[in-house]
């Protein structure tokens, strides 16, 4: 019988590497980034062409290599910080494997200039699939600059299944956020298509936080610090106020290497306790100093996960930690005792209007200064009310407290789905569920599910017609947004406008809105953009149509939420309109919008 097993040839087995540690482009900016880093920048320079399929180019001022030294990095394990088993357990630097670059060469065209200060000429060298096509010297500030052009070339199967181009930005992005977080002793710019998306001086942690995440971060930012023999824990939480929806948000760095532990993050997340609510998830920007003995990083290929020899009382010191800091500064929840249901004060979330905020005042404080603002509110109220009715329904008190959206009209339609019983009154449980009687038994309605529903087919009916009702505002709009946020704004603003948004870009990252949506009238339009855009970037993986991401992030955005107390005409409302909707029965994220219960179930159950 003849011999079967045979050695794969260096560049299939290059390739094969390069299918762990080489997902998307995004894999390649952390990697080059990271060997920048170790290198001992004190600036670094990314820049992308066409979300770095075209090109991924890093440009940084450290050490450099000779050209030995050159030639050796894109050799398989090939690594200048490992010298024997014992080294595994006391490394700092990001990248040791030795598979990044020689992966990289397997499957792009690489280009490579290189110095160090100690030599006159630099190293300039071309490989093309793990073949060496050029080597040679040029003249060169001392530094490395690195260039990936046509990533996936020769594999056309996994250049085919990378995503649009928003999407792999998006990935980009956030690989730069992390070594940038992690590092804010070295200055970073980000460049796409000759576009500065990111301009990031050196500084404090504080400072690199507010230039990633925009100056309105600033004022919502909690430091935590602690040192012990074990370890030394220094960052940002955020106030409870800008809690998210999702975990996007959410930077642990282990000497100052991003890592990923569902277990600490529980940990931070449980010492916010009740200021934020359960699907709610906390901003932070972290970093644990610990004994590289103690921990081993070396048990996944992109190293994002690892293993702690003190797990259990690192996840206590964590907790306690951010438990120390909230109190210190007295970040705590506003509370209301005229009220009992726990949703009706939700205390990171501020969307009241003028008007609610006084009738609130004026209910539950009875000091001379409230008596003075709620009367200078009224005269104010009196005021719009002589301008005209269109001004007098910004501080209409009996119009704030109905909900901003097709609640506040009857449905042109009848439901054919379900048989309502309509001399039955529909009543509120837990200000998160209607329950509504039927022929056959009742319905159980999920409020926010079913208003996303309700809300998402409007808005796309308003982006089908083009004749959606504007709202023009009495005082503009003002939004100050980060570098991320206003390049989705860009992307969406056409499709926006045709819902009857009058917004326009204002120069940088500012942009004005003149004129809203009639549905929205009463909604928090700042924050709904905001959600908007986060919502829109988290659809973006679904590679929807832009018309449905964005009817979808805005139905999500600006519907209402659970915990909203409703009247009986705005419950009729709801069901009247949920049942017009051509798919009833689910919310635009797949979830039920209603469960039904027949009698003879019920009866079972006695």
């Amino acid at each position: 019988m003849a011999d079967i097993i045979q050695l794969l040839p260096e560049s299939i087995a290059n390739q094969i590497a390069a299918g762990e540690v080489i997902q998307r482009p995004a894999s390649v900016v952390k990697e080059l980034l990271e060997n920048a880093v170790d290198a001992g920048s004190t600036f670094i320079q990314l820049v992308i062409k066409d979300s770095g399929k075209t090109l991924i180019q890093v440009v940084d001022d450290g050490k450099g290599m000779s050209e030995t030294d050159a030639r050796m990095s894109f050799e398989r394990h090939a690594t200048s910080k490992i010298r024997e088993a014992n080294d595994l357990f006391s490394i700092k630097t990001m990248g040791f494997r030795g598979e990044a670059l020689a992966s990289i060469a397997s499957i792009a065209h690489v280009e490579m200039k290189t110095k160090p200060e100690n030599q006159e000429m630099g190293t300039h060298l071309v490989i093309h699939g793990s073949v060496l096509k050029k080597q040679n010297v040029c003249p060169l500030n001392k530094g490395t600059t690195i260039s990936i052009k046509n990533l996936f070339y020769n594999v056309p199967a996994r250049r085919k299944f990378l995503k649009s181009d928003p999407v792999e930005l998006r990935h980009i992005v956030e690989e730069f956020k992390r070594v940038a977080l992690a590092n804010p002793e070295t200055s970073f710019t980000m460049v796409h298509n000759e576009m500065e998306v990111f301009h990031l001086n050196h500084g404090g942690m504080r400072k690199r936080i507010v230039g990633v995440f925009g100056k309105n971060f600033n004022e919502m930012l909690v430091p935590v610090e602690e040192n012990t023999d074990i370890i030394k824990i220094k960052g940002y939480i955020g106030k409870p106020e800008i809690a998210k929806k999702n975990k996007k948000d959410q930077y642990l760095f282990v000497n100052h290497r991003f890592v990923k532990s569902n277990y600490l993050n529980h940990a931070i997340k449980l010492a916010f306790g009740d200021l934020i609510q359960k699907e709610d998830y906390p901003f932070y920007v972290i970093n644990l100093d610990i004994d590289p003995a103690k921990i081993d990083i070396n048990i996944h290929p992109t190293k994002t996960e690892i293993k702690f020899e003190e797990e259990r009382l690192i996840y206590q010191y964590l907790k306690v930690t951010t438990q120390h800091a909230l109190g210190k500064y007295n970040v705590v929840p506003t509370l209301d005792f005229q009220t009992t249901d726990r949703f009706n004060n939700i205390p990171h979330r501020n969307t009241s209007t003028p008007s609610q905020s006084a009738q609130t005042f004026k209910s539950n404080v009875n000091s001379e200064s409230s008596k003075k603002d709620a009367q200078e509110i009224n005269e104010w109220s009196q005021l719009y009310n002589e301008m005209g009715q269109e001004a007098s329904n910004l501080y209409d008190e009996q119009q704030m407290l109905r909900i901003p959206s097709s609640l506040d009209k009857p449905s042109p339609r009848r439901s054919r789905n379900v048989d309502i019983l309509e001399t039955k009154k529909p009543y509120q449980i837990h200000n998160t569920f209607i329950i509504s009687p039927i022929k056959s038994g009742y319905i159980t309605i999920h409020q926010q599910h079913a208003h996303e529903r309700i809300l998402y087919e409007q808005y796309l009916e308003a982006l089908d017609s083009q004749d959606a009702t504007i709202q023009k505002q009495l005082f503009p709009i003002n939004l100050h947004l980060n570098h991320e946020q206003t390049e989705t704004m860009m992307l969406i603003i056409p499709t926006i406008q045709k819902m009857g948004f009058e917004i326009e870009h204002f120069g940088d990252h500012n942009f004005i809105i003149n004129g809203i949506p009639a549905l929205m009238q009463q909604v928090d339009i700042s924050s709904m953009i905001n959600e908007l855009i986060e919502q829109y970037q988290a659809n973006i993986e679904l590679e929807l149509g832009i018309h449905e991401n964005v009817a979808r992030s805005i139905a999500k955005s600006s519907c209402i939420k659970r915990g909203k107390p409703l009247t009986s005409e705005e419950m009729n409302s709801l069901i009247s309109d949920l049942f017009s909707c051509e798919i009833p029965f689910i919310s635009p994220g797949g979830k039920k919008c209603f469960i039904e219960v027949e009698l003879n179930e019920l009866e079972k159950q006695f």
